[in-house]
């Protein structure tokens, strides 16, 4: 029972009892009696009693179930039509009627058989078995449709009963199946929108875009599709109401029956239904929707602000990584030019995000769903925007205060060098004279006045002006400016005092003699050139008398004092001029030197190199030089590179600031390796030079520079260059010696020469043939050279001893890490050039093997190294005791080291 019951009752369609309904046993035609009962024909049917109980059932059933609730209430109107057939054929009518008719009866009209016999037997028949039909409805007896014509009126009956309703079972059948199937397409439909306003209302929203755009495209698309379903339905109601109303519309005289009237409100009581469901969804999609659109908007806007806060981040970062404000006036310029490009930079993004800003304010006014979740990205934008553009004008004041401090302080250095300049131009013979003193007194204090015109007065005043910006490296910097400013000024007071003494009118002449060494007495006064060309000599004076008058000595003892104190004031103003003159000479000679170098280099390699990929010359390019241009050229791009892009960079920002100079070769140690790789590449780049060098290809690119020398020339620069570098930093430590800055100064001229010396090693070294084994394995190359080598095996013939012991080898010793190698050396003449060398492995001696003596007797060159026990000994002998020494203290670094790892 509750199976039955948890079932869904389902009313009967025309559908499914189709086939009944065409056997047209029962029909409603729409007619109605006078007080609007509904009538149902059950017209003449031959297999009538054969129609099975439940096909009878069905067909009554649905067609009571037709007529509205209000005519059916009244109840229904039965004409059986049995004027063809029998009695029995009426009685089992009636009997199957009464027995299953599931709506009220009003009236049962039947009209009797027309045959007489059966007519009579109707006539009895009914009176005999009225009450087993159990009816409580009178049932009328016919003889004819006239007399039914009495009871229903003409237009209700069809024509078959004598009226003149117009009634097609077929087309019937055909609306009532239109009908509901039209009322199954609105109840699908409704329940369509419905499950689908469902899942919309329980769909979460994504939380990326691509997610929230496919969502919005899918929900999109279903709601796309049931509104074409709406539509058809919509468009399936209207031409039904249109084939209802046929009738009426064919012609101005046709009405129609009660149950096409009915039929009419059914479709449009359907369509209104239909309406309703749609704007109800239509409603319910528009906020669907909207929300939708306003979850994108929000995906994107927060996608968007992720990338835009991500770019501001790195932006603030870099920002923050400008720390520096600068050494000097070309350092500074230039951190004002990145600043600047960090600010063109930044320009796009912040617009970015102001922009995005914008849009979310414009998602706020929208009453966008999220606004939570907006406002603070747009607070968080802008306030990055604001930090970032009061972040970039704080450094500007910054950088701007530290180019005004550093053009200040280059303008007390440039007057201090002036000032010095001054003092070592002003000739000691011109100024022995009242005249000349005068005239150099006047020079230095026109040169005075011009300390006013750089707010040079106080030294010290524009250096506290900047003290809360400066450095611990610019305050040294400043001070040591302040402090040269001092000594300046001493010096120039010193002069003033030694040159009024001299102005002072003297009461006989004084003939001072020129200085000369204590040897040469009678030797002319030299002659005072530029102070960077005097050198620091000990001076004697002697005074000569002219006139008999001796008592006025005193006097010329006196002005000699005050000569004396000149000279030796000029001495030690000179002495100090000199090293400081000297020490920037060989900076700007390394610094011009420098830029030349990088001008040569870049021609090479636009001029040569580029020029060997050059369409328009590969046919003057030898075969044997084809696809060798790194063979030729090695590294040279990558030389370049460093020098042009760095390190020259690097030495420039050393002119205001010489004691920096020794720490650009410290820093950059590593990066002036390349130059090992370009060495070692050499000799096959020489090689293919000596097979190539007298091309056409090389003589067009030389013309093209205008350049005196051949290619060959040009690719030593490199070579030349590196060895150049110790020399300039040799002279910078004669400059500067026991002064600040000189263990620098030390410490990057032994990095030079262990570049060079690794460089030279590193040529040596790739010469070895006959080892069978990976150099590269063997450890770093320490040292190599050149000795007299004896061998002694003690499990040798006695003999070979002997002689071994007597006769030396020439032997070239490598130094490795792991390994000592014997090699000997050959050199070879190549088509006339000069001779290369090359090394000829003999034995090697593992160094964890490997024991040495120090001392040998009668020899103070020579030294032993001995191998497994001293089974084999190698007595060596060195050209020098210093190269011996050095070769001893450098194996035992190998062997101490070696235990303290054992250990």
């Amino acid at each position: 029972t509750d199976e039955i019951m948890q079932q869904e009752i389902r009313p009967l369609v025309a559908v499914d009892i189709i086939e009944q309904l065409h056997r047209q046993f029962a029909i409603l035609s729409g007619g109605r009696g006078k007080d609007g009962a509904p009538i149902i024909t059950f017209p003449e049917f031959a297999g009538f009693s054969e129609i099975p109980d439940d096909d009878f059932l069905n067909v009554v059933t649905y067609l009571t179930s037709i007529p509205s609730l209000e005519a059916a209430s009244i109840g229904f109107i039965i004409i059986i039509d049995r004027r063809r057939d029998k009695w029995s054929a009426v009685k089992a009518s009636l009997t199957r009627i009464a027995g299953a008719f599931p709506g009220n009866l009003q009236l049962v009209f039947v009209l009797r058989p027309s045959r007489f016999i059966q007519r009579a037997i109707a006539d009895i028949g009914i009176k005999l078995y009225r009450d087993d039909f159990k009816m409580k409805v009178p049932i009328i007896m016919l003889n004819s449709v006239s007399d039914l014509h009495g009871y229903i009126d003409k237009s209700q009956l069809t024509r078959e009963l004598g009226g003149t309703l117009e009634y097609g079972h077929s087309q019937w059948i055909h609306h009532r199946t239109a009908i509901e199937n039209f009322a199954m397409t609105v109840k699908t439909t409704a329940q369509m929108l419905q499950t689908f306003g469902t899942d919309l209302a329980e769909t979460e929203l994504p939380n990326d875009v691509q997610c929230t755009e496919e969502l919005l495209s899918s929900h999109t698309d279903h709601h796309s599709k049931l509104k074409d379903e709406l539509k058809l339905a919509v468009k399936q109601g209207a031409t039904l109401l249109t084939c209802i109303r046929e009738p009426v519309t064919r012609s101005a005289n046709s009405k129609l029956s009660p149950d096409e009237l009915e039929n009419v409100a059914t479709v449009e009581r359907l369509l209104a239904q239909l309406d309703e469901t749609e704007k109800a969804f239509d409603q319910f999609w528009t906020k669907h929707h909207l929300k939708l659109e306003q979850c994108l908007q929000l995906r994107h806007f927060e996608h968007d602000f992720r990338e835009v806060k991500l770019t501001l981040d790195n932006l603030m970062e870099t920002q923050a990584g400008f720390a520096d404000i600068g050494d000097s006036v070309t350092r500074v310029e230039n951190l004002l030019k990145e600043q600047k490009h960090l600010e063109e930079k930044g320009q796009e993004p912040l617009e970015k995000a102001q922009s995005l800003a914008l849009h979310g304010e414009q998602l706020i006014q929208n009453n966008h769903y999220a606004v939570d979740s907006i406002r603070p990205k747009c607070v968080e934008l802008r306030r990055i925007c604001d930090d970032f553009t009061n972040e970039t004008k704080k450094k500007y004041d910054i950088l701007g205060k530290s180019l005004e401090l550093h053009k200040q302080l280059d303008k007390a250095s440039q007057w201090c060098e002036a000032g010095i300049y001054l003092l070592a131009s002003q000739a000691v013979d011109k100024c022995q004279s009242q005249e000349g003193a005068e005239t150099a007194l006047v020079e230095i204090e026109k040169f005075l006045v011009t300390a006013k015109e750089h707010q040079l007065s106080n030294p010290k005043e524009f250096y506290n002006q900047f003290d809360m910006i400066l450095t611990p490296e610019i305050k040294g910097n400043a001070q040591r400016i302040v402090q040269k400013l001092e000594d300046v000024q001493e010096m120039f007071d010193k002069r003033q005092v030694s040159l009024k003494k001299l102005a002072a009118k003297q009461t006989r002449p004084v003939q001072p003699v020129a200085p000369h060494p204590e040897s040469s007495p009678k030797r002319a006064s030299p002659k005072i050139t530029r102070p960077a060309a005097q050198e620091n000599t000990s001076y004697h004076f002697e005074v000569r008398r002219r006139g008999p008058a001796a008592q006025n000595g005193n006097h010329a003892l006196v002005n000699m004092q005050g000569i004396l104190f000149f000279f030796f004031h000029m001495c030690l103003v000179n002495t100090r001029l000199s090293a400081f003159l000297s020490f920037s000479h060989i900076i700007n000679e390394l610094i011009e030197t420098e830029r030349v170098y990088v001008e040569e280099l870049q021609s090479i390699i636009e001029g040569y190199a580029s020029e060997m990929d050059n369409p328009n010359l590969v046919h003057l390019i030898p075969s044997a030089l084809q696809n060798k241009k790194e063979i030729l050229f090695g590294n040279l791009p990558e030389i370049y590179y460093f020098h042009n892009r760095i390190f020259l960079k690097e030495i420039e920002n050393c002119i205001e600031n010489p004691e920096l100079l020794a720490r650009c070769f410290l820093k950059r140690k590593e990066d002036l390796q390349i130059y090992e790789k370009y060495c070692q590449n050499k000799p096959r780049s020489e090689a293919l030079w000596r097979q190539c060098g007298d091309s056409i290809f090389f003589q067009e690119c030389q013309r093209k520079l205008d350049h005196k020398l051949s290619l060959d020339a040009y690719l030593l620069k490199p070579v030349q260059r590196i060895t150049k570098y110790q020399l300039l930093l040799k002279e910078m430590l004669k400059c500067s010696k026991n002064s600040e800055g000189t263990a620098e100064l030390e410490e990057a001229l032994a990095t030079v020469l262990d570049i060079i010396k690794s460089v030279n090693d590193s040529m040596h070294q790739i010469a070895i043939t006959g080892y069978e084994g990976d150099v590269s394995e063997l450890g770093k190359l320490l040292m190599q050279g050149s000795f007299n080598v004896w061998t002694d095996h003690k499990k040798g013939h006695n003999k070979v001893k002997d002689l071994a012991r007597f006769k030396p080898m020439q032997r070239h010793l490598f130094l490795y890490t792991k390994m000592l190698l014997f090699c000997k050396k050959r050199e070879e003449n190549t088509d006339g050039h000069e001779k290369t060398a090359s090394y000829s492995f003999k034995n090697s001696l593992k160094m964890s093997t490997v024991g040495i003596t120090e001392n040998v007797k009668g020899d103070n060159k020579k030294f032993e190294i001995w191998y497994n026990g001293r089974e084999e000994v190698y007595i060596i002998q060195a050209s020098s005791v210093e190269l011996k020494n050095t070769w001893i203290s450098e194996i035992r670094k190998v062997l101490t080291g070696q235990l303290e790892a054992c250990r």
